[in-house]
């Protein structure tokens, strides 16, 4: 199972490389300072564990980087190669001691709940795309607090899960794929679910890692042919995050992140705040325009 996720993986870091290389060369696009920044910022801390979707939307939105309507494409986007260094290091580090089945089960879900969501994302108002994240970066300020505040489930020290358990697990590892596209990262979900279930939490790295890089890849592929997304951006976070990544695991592997964590509890529900306000508006703006359109009767009279 690991040989076959890992040949998985490395067929998707080269076709969604090839993606990303050719339409930056076709569009003459070149990664942004400031993305790249970003993306070497928040990597580094997705690897110790503080996530990297509601973060980089928080910048997002303070910056005014991304239009709203594509801000969940460009990150994903974006973030996606970091995605793939975590995974293969999760993957050698931990695989040995999961479950191969449920391993492969929920990337494999994950995968799928992704390439599900791109056209979900790609035709959904604006509104909606608003709404979605600022519930996503509600519920992202409410693990981080639980993180803060020792609060998050401790887990077991399961390698497995019985049969219904893990039915369920894959199911709600679709249901995260899906959401990813919206901006919803599915580290917090995953790691709290494992958790609750009674297993290892370290052992939930090598399914929420791998599981992002093969959705990331697949939904990613899509979102950069379509061109709904912020090219300069997306290659920027690629840019930054690889490196960061590596620095984490290997140079830095553990620091005291508690204070940091209350930082971004402020920053990320600032940040939904403002998504929301603007959600409320578009809705209201959209109901406005459509009662403002003349009846079909009229129209034939």
């Amino acid at each position: 199972m690991l040989i076959a996720l890992l040949t998985l993986l490395g067929l998707a870091i080269f076709a969604y490389g090839s993606v990303l290389i050719r339409a930056a060369i076709a569009k003459r696009a070149t990664p942004g300072l400031e993305a790249t920044a970003l993306g070497a910022v928040v990597s580094f801390f997705d690897a110790l564990g503080i996530g990297s979707f509601a973060t980089t939307t928080a910048w997002f939105k303070f910056r005014r980087m991304v239009p709203d309507r594509l801000i969940p494409q460009t990150l994903l986007c974006g973030l996606t190669p970091g995605a793939m260094a975590q995974s293969v290091i999760f993957l050698l580090a931990f695989s040995g001691q999961l479950d191969p089945i449920l391993l492969f089960s929920c990337v494999i879900a994950v995968f799928l709940g992704g390439l599900t969501g791109v056209p979900l994302v790609t035709r959904a108002r604006v509104w909606v795309v608003q709404s979605t994240v600022a519930i996503g970066l509600v519920l992202a300020a409410a693990a981080y607090v639980m993180q803060a505040t020792g609060v998050f489930p401790h887990g077991g020290a399961a390698n497995s899960l019985p049969f219904g358990l893990a039915i369920f697990a894959v199911l709600a590892n679709f249901g995260f794929g899906i959401l990813a596209n919206f901006g919803v990262g599915n580290y917090a979900p995953t790691l709290v679910m494992f958790s609750l279930m009674g297993m290892d939490p370290k052992l939930a790295f090598p399914i929420m890692a791998g599981g992002a890089a093969l959705m990331g890849a697949g939904s990613s592929f899509q979102h950069v042919r379509v061109g709904q997304v912020d090219l300069k951006v997306v290659l920027g976070l690629a840019l930054g995050g690889i490196p960061a990544v590596f620095v984490a695991v290997y140079l830095v592997k553990e620091m005291d992140i508690k204070y940091l964590r209350w930082l971004v509890v402020v920053v990320v529900l600032y940040a939904a705040a403002v998504m929301a306000h603007a959600a409320i508006k578009g809705r209201r703006e959209h109901k406005a325009e459509g009662a403002t359109l003349p009846l079909a009767s009229e129209l034939e009279a």
